[in-house]
């Protein structure tokens, strides 16, 4: 791999691997299934709902969110640097017939270069964590957005709590991710995004955090971002 992508090469093989599971409700991808709705319903919301607006979701792995987000009306392009990833989501489009919606295998850096200020709306959902410069990404996301449009970010608090809760308990003893899923150091504080956030010229506007009860398996919304968080930003406009 070029080493001016900022990907790493083993995280890319950890989803290749398990590319094919993507659409399983009940496989290591389950949460994210449970979670999407969640996720979705919230962007539409603060982006003043979706339908006739171009959306870019990076790090859009078998296309769970972009597919939902193209089902709401918008035109979706989602990116990943995961091969196998990216043909299982290509398929699933064509099977499910999701109008709206198209892939490309490009890194976001590169993307930004070729089509600045291209989109209303940008999604970065659990990817942060997963790359070499998250920043980079960040700008990127900034750069790719039209002048007032919406980003959201969505990744890990790194603290005590966090690790035993995404790590030791998510992995090793619910089982809801495979294990080895994330790595406690690449997880990133909300304080350091909205840092990255700030000197790309996006400027935080909402933040949620994430709770699961293992009991009832549900996921929902709320104001605890010491684990799982999400945050919407726009651009600052010229």
């Amino acid at each position: 791999m070029n080493a001016t992508v900022n990907a790493d090469p083993a995280e890319l093989a950890k989803f290749s691997d398990l590319a094919h599971r993507w659409w399983d409700p009940e496989s290591e991808f389950r949460p994210l299934h449970q979670i999407n709705p969640l996720r979705l319903a919230w962007i539409e919301q603060l982006a003043g709902g979706l339908a006739g607006k171009q959306v870019l979701d990076v790090g859009c792995g078998g296309g769970i969110l972009a597919d939902s987000m193209a089902r709401k009306g918008a035109e979706v392009l989602g990116i990943d640097l995961a091969t196998k990833a990216l043909r299982v989501a290509q398929l699933h489009a064509l099977e499910a017939q999701t109008q709206g919606v198209t892939y490309r295998e490009v890194a976001a850096e590169a993307l930004a270069a070729e089509s600045p200020a291209r989109f209303d709306v940008v999604t970065c959902m659990e990817m942060l964590e997963h790359v070499p410069d998250p920043a980079s990404v960040v700008a990127a996301c900034s750069t790719l957005v039209k002048p007032g449009g919406w980003v959201f970010f969505s990744t890990l608090n790194r603290n005590p709590k966090s690790f035993m809760f995404a790590i030791v308990g998510a992995e090793y003893v619910l089982n809801l991710l495979p294990r080895g899923t994330h790595e406690y150091a690449k997880f990133i504080r909300p304080s350091e995004l909205a840092g990255y956030c700030r000197r790309a010229d996006l400027t935080l506007e909402h933040s949620k955090g994430m709770a699961y009860n293992p009991l009832t398996r549900r996921y929902w919304l709320n104001q605890d971002t010491s684990v799982n968080y999400l945050i919407a930003t726009r651009k600052v406009a010229v």
